[in-house]
């Protein structure tokens, strides 16, 4: 069988990483990793591949920046291409982004089948691109492997058989668990973060990431948003890898971070995770970090009206609080006070096993 493993943004990596691995070890699958390249900054996508340890891509499509429009054609343009020389049996596509929609469209169109791994999770938020991106592509979707059981109902709800929707857990949650056991033996003396760590040692902080339109594209809402973490930042240090999106809007709008709000370049996964996982707190609006945080009984606090990660918050540690300032702030005194941090549980199924089980379930078909 002959894969191809789209990717196009950084928690694209985190996600295909599993199942190439996984994919390593069976004889009858050979797996092509496509980079599509809808976001591309070194840091930001070769550092995840070095931590991640996946190979170079075999494809990379150099899509870069533009609308929604742009990037998707651009993406659907060179992928027809890949398909067309490589003539896969299967192209395995994951999340959300750009990237998901336009190589899921090409595959279906060229009578490639597709897997959708992430599949099935719902906003109800038609605001965001990443929901539309989600519907379309499990509208033509062959199998769709879930994370949670809302994802099930979801699909069920929309018309899809029982027969293409298989609850596996999360790949995310199995690249993370990988990487916590890497963390163990890496010496961490040699992590560029280790002297923010140090320097940090016996201290309650908080970290964040922040890189969403609807948070740092709107000057107003955006200029709360900092307000509330300079007012934060005079009781607890905050540990801020800034998004380049994030930091060109900082710069547009001319928005002053407190120096309690310490500013770094974009982190690779095992930095991230070095910081994040024993942080008092994290302050996000990311999708994976939702997810991850529930996995390692992190409090987190979501900058989002809504989730199409449910679980986080109904059986996690994740709670949502808008990106109004007032509720940002109310939120962070709640957990100070001890009256919102969540212990939370792990979901079912998040073993560090889901790329087993799709492999398992792919060569069945």
């Amino acid at each position: 069988m002959k894969v191809l493993l789209v990717a196009g943004a950084r928690p694209n990596f985190m996600k295909i990483a599993p199942l190439f691995h996984a994919a390593s070890g069976l004889g009858a699958v050979e797996c092509l990793i496509v980079h599509t390249g809808q976001h591309y900054d070194y840091e930001m996508s070769q550092a995840f591949f070095d931590d991640l340890e996946l190979p170079k891509p075999d494809f990379f499509l150099e899509a870069g920046s533009g609308s929604h429009a742009e990037q998707t054609a651009k993406i659907m343009v060179s992928f027809e291409v890949v398909c067309r020389e490589q003539q896969p049996d299967l192209v395995i596509v994951v999340g959300d982004v750009n990237s998901t929609l336009a190589c899921s469209i090409v595959a279906k169109k060229m009578w490639i089948k597709v897997a959708h791994v992430e599949a099935g999770l719902r906003s109800f938020d038609l605001n965001m691109p990443e929901e539309i991106n989600r519907m379309v592509t499990d509208s033509i979707s062959d199998y769709f492997f879930v994370t949670e059981e809302s994802a099930v109902t979801n699909l069920e709800h929309e018309g899809k058989s029982a027969e293409q929707i298989f609850f596996v857990g999360h790949v995310m949650i199995d690249n993370l668990l990988r990487q916590v056991e890497k963390l163990k033996e890496v010496d961490c003396h040699s992590l560029g973060s280790w002297s923010l760590k140090e320097k940090l040692q016996g201290r309650d902080y908080i970290f964040l990431t922040m890189h969403r339109p609807s948070n740092v594209d709107d000057k107003e809402v955006f200029s709360g948003i900092v307000g509330a973490l300079n007012k934060i930042a005079e009781r607890y240090p905050i540990v801020f890898p800034v998004h380049p999106r994030t930091g060109k809007m900082l710069l547009k709008f001319s928005l002053e971070l407190s120096p309690n709000v310490m500013q770094l370049p974009p982190l690779g996964f095992l930095e991230s995770l070095f910081l994040w996982q024993d942080a008092a707190l994290v302050l996000t609006d990311s999708g994976g970090l939702q997810e991850e945080t529930t996995a390692l009984g992190v409090p987190c606090l979501t900058m989002r009206e809504n989730t199409e990660r449910p679980i986080t918050v109904d059986l996690g540690t994740n709670v949502l609080v808008g990106n109004h300032s007032t509720d940002i702030l109310a939120a962070c005194a709640k957990i100070e006070n001890g009256e919102l941090g969540k212990a939370g549980r792990i979901p079912p199924l998040w073993d560090g096993k889901a790329a087993q089980r799709i492999w398992e379930i792919l060569l069945k078909q």
